[in-house]
């Protein structure tokens, strides 16, 4: 098989919140293929120190400063980037928060913003990002961050769960109507992984780590490098007749019932 298959170069990437974490590691993942990146996220510092970061690993990243959940903002902004960039070819829908809070105490502020930002802001973007570059040119790859949280529940993140949940079927009803126009949409289920944010519970010891460990067949945390792969495939050729498929990058958690308890 042709490396050309995955082979990016000339192509735009935009990363939705690409500033750190699972996003960055995507948005760099698509760099090194060839990519063109473009990321955003609320914070003016935030992207600054992003841009920057990508800039030590040789990385040309444009910034820019909005909110997924503002359409107007969001198709105003999608005008800059065509003028000063050029026409995406590459959305990845990543910027996304979660709030632990049980049910019965859980708002609806807190629910609805969750909401918003994790299933409404990818409608939104992917609308006016097919609309205004995918559409007019018959090409385009979507790619929309899922999570096991859109195959299982868990305790105290049920708004998450029922965003994701969403996301899968939203990115299921994307394909159903784009595909004709030679749009891939998909998605990334990422399960555990070795981030800042995760850092505090994974020290030995913490009963989740633990656990995670323990439930994970792989019987490790995942490296944020372990969603390149991934990502780089859902944006090349090599995945062009892949439509409406969330691909599950989760070290075999989804595969099992977990491993026994006394299994070296």
């Amino acid at each position: 098989m042709s490396l050309s298959l995955f082979d990016l170069t000339g192509k735009i990437a935009l990363v939705t919140g690409g500033t750190h974490g699972l996003g960055m590691a995507i948005a760099t993942g698509l760099a090194e293929s060839g990519a063109r990146i473009v990321i955003n996220d609320i914070y003016t510092e935030k992207l600054e120190n992003a841009v920057n970061e990508y800039a030590s690993k040789g990385i040309n990243a444009k910034g820019y400063l909005f909110d997924v959940t503002n359409e107007q903002s969001v198709m105003e902004y999608l005008n800059r980037i065509g003028n000063e960039v050029g026409p995406i070819d590459i959305l990845v829908n990543n910027a996304g928060i979660i709030k632990r809070i049980p049910l019965l105490e859980l708002s609806v502020e807190d629910w609805q913003q969750v909401l918003d930002i994790d299933l409404t802001g990818p409608f939104i973007m992917s609308k006016h990002v097919v609309k205004k570059f995918m559409l007019p040119r018959r090409s385009g790859k979507i790619i929309n961050m899922c999570s096991m949280m859109s195959e299982l529940g868990r305790a105290t993140v049920s708004a998450y769960a029922a965003a994701k949940g969403g996301l899968k079927m939203l990115t299921r009803n994307m394909a159903t109507e784009w595909a004709k126009y030679n749009i891939q949409a998909n998605g990334i289920g990422p399960g555990y992984f070795a981030t800042a944010q995760t850092a505090p519970i994974r020290t030995k010891g913490n009963p989740f780590n633990e656990f995670i460990i323990s439930r994970t067949p792989a019987g490790k945390w995942g490296d944020p490098d372990d969603l390149k792969g991934a990502a780089i495939f859902l944006a090349s050729k090599a995945s062009d007749f892949v439509n409406g498929h969330i691909l599950y990058v989760d070290g075999g958690i989804l595969a099992t019932i977990g491993r026994p308890a006394n299994e070296d």
